[in-house]
């Protein structure tokens, strides 16, 4: 009797499953590009994680190269670069996810107390303007801006009688010009996300507010920032995911290979790339992606189950 039911519950739940798949067979074929992505780039490359336990030679291959263990993530500790890399790569993209997403939070804010649709519109399209600029134009501006020799900065010390200043030397301010860069780039593409969750707001909550006598401030502080709250704590879990993954393409461009500004600029991305190109350093390279990997998916983990703790329903799962 058990095994009868055992088997036409296995067949219901096959046919509600394929059911399903029929149903939603137009939205399925549409997820399909994206999976196949993840599959090719994500996890198919996966095996190659092995490389980092290895003393990697090119003649005898990923698993035929000799099983060193864990040397290469002692070599890594012991070194101390690792926990620099670790440390700025962490502190930057701090900065970037709460910085960023209150710049993001007020520019949406400020755009949707514009009455002017004309104005919104035109406001909306110059914060856009500076995501589609290109890294490499990025490092390209701020150096013609912060040159020593040719600089306008420097330019303009020197006809106003002042002393020109090596920017590129002076490791402590730098911090401060990637950050800005990074807002300057991000904040307005970001900031759409929170206008979208703003425009979702019942329009019936915000009139009744207004007839109850309430003031623009007030209407921000009691109606609008809570209703962003579920959207702020889904996208900060998200970022946290990608805490121990740099924007290479930024600190790239605006650094390069300066070894002064390493102490407050160099990241694992920077890293990892100075030892494939210059070293050809698979292993050590190798090592410190899967340490960047585990370190972002157990922080992941982690803040998802204390956001489960004080609030089920803004989890991820």
């Amino acid at each position: 009797m058990d095994t009868e039911r055992k088997a036409v519950s296995t067949h219901h739940g096959i046919g509600s499953f394929r059911r399903k798949v029929r149903n939603n067979r137009t939205l399925l074929l549409m997820c399909l590009p994206a999976v196949a992505f993840f599959i090719v780039f994500n996890y198919c490359p996966l095996p190659g994680v092995y490389i980092a336990f290895t003393n990697y030679n090119f003649r005898d291959g990923i698993f035929g190269s000799p099983f060193v263990g864990l040397k290469n993530f002692e070599f890594l500790i012991k070194s101390g670069q690792l926990s620099l890399l670790t440390r700025n790569t962490i502190l930057y993209n701090l900065v970037f996810i709460l910085l960023g997403n209150v710049l993001q939070i007020a520019l949406a804010i400020m755009l949707n107390e514009i009455n002017s649709r004309w104005f919104r519109k035109v406001s909306q399209t110059i914060m856009f303007l500076p995501y589609f600029i290109s890294v490499v134009l990025i490092g390209a501006i701020m150096f013609n801006i912060l040159n020593y020799d040719t600089g306008a900065l420097n330019t303009l010390l020197r006809e106003t009688g002042g002393n020109p200043v090596k920017i590129y030397s002076m490791a402590g301010i730098w911090p401060f010009i990637v950050v800005f860069c990074q807002m300057w780039q991000q904040t307005g593409y970001g900031s759409v996300v929170y206008f979208a969750a703003i425009c979702g707001i019942e329009a019936g909550i915000v009139e009744a507010a207004q007839v109850d006598g309430a003031n623009s401030w007030q209407k921000i502080r009691y109606i609008i920032l809570p209703s962003l709250k579920p959207t702020f704590i889904i996208l900060l879990l998200f970022a946290l995911g990608g805490i121990m993954k740099g924007n290479f393409g930024l600190f790239w461009n605006l650094v390069g290979a300066n070894s002064q500004l390493f102490p407050t600029t160099d990241i694992i991305e920077t890293a990892v790339y100075r030892m494939m190109m210059s070293q050809n350093n698979f292993s050590t390279s190798s090592a410190v992606g899967l340490y960047q990997s585990l370190f972002g998916f157990a922080l992941v983990m982690f803040s998802n189950w204390v956001v489960k703790k004080i609030d089920p329903d803004y989890a991820l799962f």
